[in-house]
């Protein structure tokens, strides 16, 4: 019996890149193959010449139709089968492929809003809800609208085998959070783009829209981010926390490079409130959600693991991050040894080791 596949990809739309997906019906025992699309009506080609190509890349079990059914993350190539210009995939496995002896691995913690007839979801139709305090975490009553939503897309992401780390309600009402790792450079991407079609496919079912907006409402209200966890096998190590503060030496170095692809509205969301550093400044410390790099607690302890970037916004293109992290991180390392043990010398007075909770690699809070 034939099966469903669903390719996915992501579109030429500005200045948030969007998915799109379409279905196609394969054989029993075929495989998929490459497709093609309309260019024209995805902002990625002109009407004369609209045909793009659709490679597949990522494939896991469709959790919302038959056993057999599949979701296809794909590549967008021109019609030559070079990488198209909204392609940011390509770039980010070369330099994956570049720095593979470092073996770098990535956590993100997605952070989205719910939104429904223009307002967050569950927020009264004048005027605003409580002020924010219960709502992290919090559990009962009104307070907590979307729970239901989020049960459904962690089963669906669990069946398909992404690696959801888990979830939880964030500080704003009708705001919530996935964990998505721990993965290498490319599967970080993979698996993040696919979660997402997933949560905004199961949230047309409710009548809610999913907003990756990273400062949804204006005012005394947190934004929504992508905390990106990263690790190299240098940092994993025994050790490995001069390596660490390499890293974090090391993105102080590209800081604009960054911001410029971290997301848009970073400025409305990096503001030095609501657990952010300023997007004008750069600062790294233990257990310090006011830093742009937080090294937790447990890994100050330790003396290893791994460092959580928080700048990166909730409508990151998560391959541009992972590739902007490895090449800055691993090619500081790679290239300028003795400057990086230099920089650790001096920075280790900058991250003295403070008293926080033990942390688990990867995690949230």
């Amino acid at each position: 019996m034939s099966y469903q596949a669903e390719y996915i990809w992501i579109d030429g739309s500005e200045p948030t890149r969007k998915l799109r997906s379409k279905t196609r019906i394969i054989a029993d025992g075929k495989k998929p193959v490459i497709w093609g699309f309309d260019g024209s009506s995805t902002n990625q080609a002109t009407g004369h010449f609209s045909d793009c190509v659709l490679i597949p890349v990522y494939s896991c079990p469709d959790p919302l139709r038959g056993p057999k059914d599949i979701l296809v993350m794909c590549e967008v190539l021109n019609a030559d089968m070079t990488p198209h210009a909204t392609n940011t995939r390509a770039a980010c496995a070369e330099t994956a492929k570049k720095y593979a002896s470092f073996e770098p691995m990535f956590g993100i913690e997605q952070e989205y809003t719910f939104f429904q007839d223009g307002r967050p979801y569950g927020w009264p139709e004048d005027g605003y809800p409580a002020p924010q305090g219960p709502y992290y975490c919090g559990v009962g009553g009104s307070k907590m609208p979307g729970r239901d939503i989020v049960e459904a897309h962690t089963l669906a992401c669990m069946r398909a085998g992404i690696s959801i780390e888990g979830t939880n309600a964030e500080v704003m009402m009708g705001q919530w959070e996935f964990q998505v790792g721990v993965l290498d450079a490319i599967a970080i991407g993979d698996q993040l783009w696919v979660a997402r079609w997933l949560l905004e496919r199961i949230a047309e079912e409710f009548d809610v829209e999913v907003s990756f907006d990273a400062k949804p409402v204006k005012g005394d209200w947190n934004g929504a981010g992508a905390h990106t966890n990263f690790s190299t096998k240098q940092m994993r190590a025994n050790g490995g926390w001069d390596a660490i503060i390499a890293g974090c030496e090391a993105l102080g170095t590209r800081v604009n490079e960054h911001i410029a692809g971290y997301g848009v509205g970073i400025e409305d969301r990096l503001t030095g409130a609501h657990e952010t550093a300023p997007y004008t400044e750069f600062s790294y410390g233990v257990s310090d959600r006011g830093s742009s790099i937080r090294i937790p607690g447990g890994v100050a302890r330790e003396k290893k693991g791994y460092l959580e970037d928080r700048r990166p916004n909730a409508n990151i293109d998560p391959y541009v991050v992972s590739r902007l992290m490895v090449e800055t991180i691993c090619g500081s390392a790679a290239t300028k040894p003795a400057a990086a043990k230099k920089a650790v010398k001096k920075a280790v007075k900058k991250a003295p080791a403070k008293k926080a909770p033990a942390k688990k690699a990867a995690s949230r809070r």
